[in-house]
């Protein structure tokens, strides 16, 4: 089928509307209307070349939700009709690493950024006869996506699906950081870096943990703001200016788990963060990096002698197949606030409005929000 998309052809490129060619699904794949794409500021990354590709042009969008319209062979667990919410990870279940328990980093995920299918190692999406890339094996950036089974999660039909589309990504990731793969527990102080989409989740799953203190640090006046009603206790405009005050408030313990979730992470944000954050604590790194970017400041000694721990962390920590339905549920019973987090919609057409508005400042999280007449 044809159908219009969000493309980008080259790096710095603003995104571009195009009519595609979207395969059916072949053996073990799905194809999904979408009702809602969140806009991550990981999609921004394959415009700076932060995030290397293989080659332009790309369909971006990695965090959506819709209803299936079509089945391919072999798919027994979906059904057209049912409402799902798109993981930006796939889960095969059946790999080294989802036979650990670590379905966050299974090992279908290596191609993640190829476009190449699971199901073939084909493309999906054509432009003009040339294969497109589609981010992270999904390409939410459409109203239709055909994509494999192992990133379907079905959900249940009572949840509105431009909420649920934000469990594929930015709430799980954030959530999951302070809560899962963080550790939080009751009566500790959590710190959160950078209060965006997935920073905004961290400081709920905080707070939902039960952490005594959660401090938000932003520049933005408007997200400081944001984050009190979504759980935190105190906020900052910089690490420089919390320092003094996590100190006091802790009677010098500091943060028991740090969590960075700026848009664009540097090595030189590591050692204040580290500074941040008390003996026997850890710094969970969430918020992406440019590939290229490989020095960090650290201060080894510290680590060394206080036994802090520097995590990396991909979606929470948790796998999407247990992690999506969990959160549906506190959201369900009025524990995850899902309603509040989207600042703004835009169409597709206005994507780089919505993108605008993210680098700005002025969006927690903008969605794209598909009408009837985007199919």
């Amino acid at each position: 089928m044809k159908t219009k998309a969000a493309v980008i052809k080259g790096l710095n490129q603003p995104w571009e509307i195009e009519e595609i060619d979207l395969g059916d699904p072949v053996a073990g794949e799905v194809q999904v209307r979408l009702a809602a794409s969140g806009l991550c500021h990981s999609d921004e990354h394959l415009r700076s070349g932060a995030t290397p590709i293989a080659s332009f042009p790309v369909l971006g969008g990695h965090e959506g939700a819709g209803v299936v319209t079509k089945v391919g062979p072999g798919v027994s667990n979906i059904r057209e009709g049912d409402h799902v919410v798109l993981a930006f990870i796939p889960a095969c279940g059946r790999c080294r690493a989802c036979a650990k328990g670590l379905q966050n980093i299974c090992d279908e995920g290596a191609n993640l950024l190829t476009g190449q299918a699971i199901a073939d190692k084909t493309h999906r999406v054509t432009l003009n006869g040339d294969p497109v890339i589609q981010m992270c094996l999904l390409g939410t950036f459409a109203p239709y996506v055909t994509v494999h089974e192992a990133s379907v999660i079905k959900i249940e039909d009572d949840i509105p699906l431009d909420k649920a589309a934000l469990l594929g990504c930015g709430v799980a990731t954030g959530w999951g950081s302070a809560t899962a793969i963080g550790g939080t527990k009751v009566g500790d102080s959590v710190v959160v870096i950078g209060i965006g989409g997935v920073g905004i989740n961290a400081v709920q799953g905080a707070a939902h943990a039960g952490a005594r203190h959660v401090v938000a640090i932003d520049p933005v006046e408007f997200k400081r703001d944001q984050a009190k009603k979504f759980g935190a206790t105190h906020t900052f405009a910089s690490i420089e200016e919390a320092l003094p005050v996590i100190g006091e408030i802790t009677w010098g313990a500091m943060a028991d788990v740090t969590i960075i979730t700026v848009g664009e992470i540097h090595g030189d944000i590591i050692a204040p963060s580290m500074a941040l954050t008390g003996k026997g604590g850890q710094v969970v790194v969430v918020g992406m990096g440019s590939a290229a970017d490989t020095q960090v400041t650290l201060s080894l000694f510290e680590l060394t002698l206080l036994q802090k721990r520097l995590q990396g962390a991909i979606f929470g920590g948790v796998g999407p197949r247990s992690q999506i339905p969990k959160l549906l549920d506190l959201y369900r019973s009025g524990q995850l606030e899902l309603d509040k987090l989207v600042t703004k919609t835009y169409r597709l057409e206005d994507i780089n409005d919505g993108y605008a508005d993210m680098h700005e400042g002025r969006n927690l999280r903008g969605m794209v929000l598909y009408g009837d007449d985007d199919y």
